[in-house]
């Protein structure tokens, strides 16, 4: 489904679309390595969560042991024993639920650092264009009253925006 669509700026477009579709082209290495380090982020996040199973393992065979030794001792200290578990497996929760945290926080600003560089890549790419655009179809008095314009606009833009 790879259809041109030429449309006609003026003189020098196809020069135009030629770097256009090279500025796309490097958006779209930039949108692979931001993919890749979002993906290793979210490897890293997953280790660290297969470390954090693996205490828990750790922590539930500690438990199993103390339930063993409560069976023998549970006369002299069933109450502390059970105490014991319950922080245990209490500081265990809060160790997995901290990192799972980590790696949704690491994610979303990944992800938002990605979306921003994007956006400025694509901004920059379309004033590139436009003045590209611009400076090959304006005569010196147009551009002069098109540069005027938008200098006022963007006046009126920041006085709305303060």
């Amino acid at each position: 489904m790879n259809r041109k669509i030429r449309v006609w700026f003026g003189k020098r477009s196809w020069k135009f679309c030629n770097e256009w579709k090279k500025n796309l082209l490097s958006l779209s290495d930039l949108l692979d390595n931001r993919k890749n380090r979002i993906l290793n982020t979210i490897r890293n996040s997953e280790e660290l969560r297969g470390g954090a199973v693996e205490l828990l393992e750790k922590a539930r065979a500690r438990l199993r042991k103390m339930e063993i030794e409560a069976d023998q001792f549970r006369v002299n200290g069933y109450s502390e024993i059970e105490r014991e578990k319950l922080n245990l497996i209490k500081s265990t929760s809060n160790i997995l639920e901290q990192l799972e945290n980590y790696k949704n926080e690491t994610i979303y600003f990944e992800q938002q650092r990605a979306i921003n560089q994007v956006r400025l890549r694509v901004f920059q790419q379309a004033l590139q264009g436009a003045i590209g655009t611009l400076n090959s179809c304006l005569t010196n008095e147009l551009h002069l009253r098109t540069i005027s314009a938008n200098i006022g606009m963007f006046g009126a833009m920041k006085e709305i925006t303060d």
